[in-house]
């Protein structure tokens, strides 16, 4: 079984990681991108019945009614019986008529880009919404779907963490079964970075999850930035985190099947001429291991000892890098699985680069 990710590249939204909003609106280009797609996943996709579905970006709900009606045609294509199918919009966009089709189209999860509940934030990530539409078109949402997770940016510059319990206590009333919360950071080259933005005080990022973390204590802390009610927590994700395989279809989008890991590229008019991929590599084994343990490690259980060896052919304990760790205190083994200890998970990275360059079948 595969996964499967679409990516639809027409927000409205100029923000901190890409500028596709200026491709917003021209639905001739859509029209024509929507052809390369369907082009694409008829040359890659294999037939295979489907874990998982997530059309995403962040932009599917800024399409037209009749741009969807195109989209779930092309997506006809896949196999798949019940599974977590999810779909990625923008507040903005929520009405009953998307809602309505997205539900009779098979939808049973939606995930919503809050991204804060103060107007001021909200205007300076380029959102055209308010507070009040968050309120009121949840609640809309609500009518539809049960299974629906919300994503919240926090470390703002000049958020305070007064402003951060807000955004917190407001989306914990909401009462929906799945959060993700991610810290902004600044990176060479985007939009905040070219604007002179810096990231925040580092002392005071972690405050601030160490706030979340505290906050959302009634959810299950499931990955480093996901909180859900058990039976709720994203299994798309949680194929990428597992290390399994999935396609990526669609501009800018990245996929893993076969044991090669591939990026499409992010020029439009290279993508609808068919020229999908940008760069793709071959993993060797000690590669496909280094990707177990640094996506494994962010999940807050870690890696399941049996499973891991089973399918590596590897004995974990036997692995120097995990005794060293084990020994330096950072992560702990139950018996069942091998984890990152609570106190180091905001600093993970420095442990997950132990792994990268790691030879594992010596």
């Amino acid at each position: 079984m595969s996964s499967v990710y679409i990516h639809i590249p027409f927000c409205k939204h100029i923000c901190n990681y890409c500028d596709f909003a200026k491709m917003y609106n021209n639905h001739e280009l859509i029209s024509n991108y929507l052809d390369g797609l369907e082009k694409e996943i008829k040359l890659k996709y294999k037939g295979e019945v489907l874990k998982t579905l997530y059309i995403g970006g962040g932009t599917p709900s800024s399409l037209t009614i009749d741009e969807l009606r195109r989209l779930f045609e092309i997506i006809s294509i896949f196999k798949y019986n019940d599974i977590e199918f999810t779909f990625e919009c923008n507040v903005e966009d929520i009405s009953d008529e998307l809602l309505k089709f997205l539900k009779e189209n098979n939808v049973n999860r939606l995930s919503i880009g809050i991204e804060s509940t103060h107007d001021k934030y909200l205007k300076y990530l380029g959102r055209t919404y308010k507070r009040e539409d968050i309120i009121k078109n949840i609640e809309i949402v609500k009518n539809y779907f049960d299974n629906i997770s919300v994503d919240l940016i926090y470390a703002l510059p000049g958020e305070t963490i007064e402003e951060l319990k807000e955004d917190i206590d407001i989306i914990k009333s909401f009462n929906i079964p799945h959060i993700s919360t991610y810290s902004l950071i600044i990176e060479p080259h985007t939009v905040f970075y070219n604007k002179g933005v810096s990231n925040i005080d580092e002392e005071l990022d972690r405050e601030m999850y160490d706030l979340i973390c505290d906050s959302l204590s009634d959810y299950k802390h499931y990955e480093i930035s996901n909180f859900g009610i058990s039976g709720y927590e994203s299994k798309h994700n949680l194929v990428y985190w597992n290390n399994e395989e999935y396609y990526g279809f669609g501009l800018g989008s990245g996929g893993y099947i076969d044991n090669i890991r591939y990026l499409n590229t992010r020029n439009i008019m290279e993508y609808i001429k068919g020229k999908y991929i940008l760069e793709s590599d071959k993993l060797t084994k000690d590669e496909i291991v280094e990707n177990a343990f640094i996506l494994g490690f962010r999940k807050i259980d870690g890696i399941n000892k049996k499973d891991f060896n089973e399918r590596y052919n590897l004995d974990i304990n036997n692995i120097s890098i995990i005794n060293n760790l084990l020994d330096e205190d950072k992560i702990e083994d139950d018996g069942l699985n091998i984890k990152i200890k609570k106190e180091y998970i905001y600093t993970s990275n420095s442990i997950l680069c132990e792994f990268i360059g790691g030879k594992y079948y010596e």
